[in-house]
């Protein structure tokens, strides 16, 4: 056990490795990507994000219907990308039932550090935070609804160190840069699908540093 609960040590993503190259993100021979502390392991069968390896686990097995797999390797070393990629900011879960999958997340020793409501095209929507190690799991629902079927990791949102680097990096192929939600941040979303991605993708500003 690391000690600090669990953390994230690779997510399975659907895409091909050339096609993230093309992206500006380097990846190894193996098909992964190291990004922070974090690999993704690309070439998976499917469609966008497939599953993920989480450490401080008991058991194997999925979480909310998602594939959920147990790891002891230690964190990643992380690699430099030519499109200014420096960290894994937060991967968002969508959730058909938000209380089942709090109460999954729970399950595994998760728990809410924050919650937000807002609206998401025209929809009311509830934003439930976690921490796990260096990243943050968003999980998104409506705050009234409990349908069936599984929970989904629907896209994630990296760290760059210039977002307006970034942003000149992509060009045409992603949407101009506005501020984030979180104060003081901007971001920028790709247009995933014009580069061949099937993975939803955003990039954002570096946190601001309390004083």
């Amino acid at each position: 056990m690391s000690g600090i609960g669990v953390t994230v040590d690779e997510i399975q993503l659907a895409d091909p490795a050339d096609t993230w190259r093309s992206a500006g993100f380097t990846v190894d021979p193996d098909d992964v990507c190291r990004v922070g502390e974090v690999r993704l392991r690309l070439a998976q069968g499917g469609t966008g994000i497939v599953g993920w390896t989480l450490r401080d686990l008991l058991d194997d097995g999925p979480i909310d219907g998602i594939p959920t797999s147990r790891s002891a390797a230690a964190a990643a070393e992380p690699a430099a990308h030519p499109n200014g990629v420096t960290s894994i900011d937060h991967v968002v879960l969508m959730s058909p039932n938000l209380s089942r999958t709090v109460e999954a997340l729970a399950g595994v020793g998760l728990q809410p550090r924050r919650v937000r409501d807002g609206e998401l095209g025209g929809r009311q929507i509830r934003q439930i935070f976690f921490r796990l190690g260096a990243v943050i799991l968003e999980v998104v629902g409506a705050p009234d609804t409990a349908a069936d079927g599984p929970s989904a990791l629907w896209g994630i949102t990296y760290v760059v160190a210039d977002i307006e680097a970034t942003a000149a990096f992509f060009g045409e192929r992603t949407s101009p840069v506005k501020d984030a939600v979180q104060p003081g941040r901007r971001i920028t979303t790709l247009r995933h699908r014009d580069l061949g991605m099937s993975v939803r993708t955003a990039m954002i500003s570096p946190p601001i540093l309390s004083r």
